[in-house]
């Protein structure tokens, strides 16, 4: 299934990336952001606070944000 990724991490980008049916939003990041704690991140799905063990669905949009960004 596809969801729109948007990682605004450093540059930051948005794409549309296909995924396996009941993953997670824990697994997701854990795929995406490697050697990031989500504790250091605001994450999101359909610009809504998201649970790590929330199920997503077909058309979700996930945002990682880091919330410190390093250097300032």
């Amino acid at each position: 299934m596809k969801v729109l990724y948007i990682n605004n991490d450093g540059g930051g980008f948005a794409d549309h990336i296909e995924i396996e049916e009941g993953t997670t939003v824990s697994q997701l990041f854990s795929q995406r952001v490697a050697n990031g704690k989500s504790s250091d991140y605001l994450i999101r799905v359909n610009r809504q606070p998201a649970a790590a063990e929330q199920v997503l669905q077909p058309g979700d949009r996930v945002t990682f944000t880091p919330v410190k960004i390093e250097g300032a």
